[in-house]
């Protein structure tokens, strides 16, 4: 189960005692009495976001939240994703020491909107399901 997101005054808290004071992320984690990994991931959303303390004049609690927190792409405007070879990868599982894991990764590596790992197996069993033997 996913935990509550912080509130907008203890996310600014952690952006504060970041830029103000210097302090490493464990320092902040335990003054505010949240987990290190928190105060790492709204630290990242922040430097993707472009904000930096102080926040700039005028920007409400909406503001900061939509930055740090933008909504999902519906999946109908997002680009199609790329299929991979079934042929392909079937014939390369063949070989010694590769593994789906890898494939999957390669696939990944040249498509990082790719479909995910679960996908990518599965989809390729119902293929397998369906090709000729020969």
């Amino acid at each position: 189960m996913p935990t509550q997101r912080l509130s907008m005054r203890r996310i600014k808290e952690v952006l504060r005692l970041k830029h103000v004071q210097g302090l490493p992320e464990r320092a902040i984690a335990r003054t505010l009495g949240i987990s290190n990994g928190a105060v790492h991931s709204y630290l990242r959303r922040a430097g993707a976001a472009g904000l930096n303390w102080p926040l700039p004049t005028g920007m409400t609690d909406e503001d900061v939240e939509l930055l740090l927190f933008p909504a999902p792409k519906p999946a109908a405007l997002s680009p199609q994703r790329a299929v991979p070879d079934w042929g392909y990868v079937d014939k390369e599982l063949r070989r010694r020491n590769v593994t789906r894991r890898l494939l999957w990764d390669e696939y990944r590596a040249t498509h990082p909107d790719g479909f995910g790992y679960t996908w990518f197996c599965t989809t390729y069993e119902a293929w397998k399901g369906r090709a000729r033997p020969s």
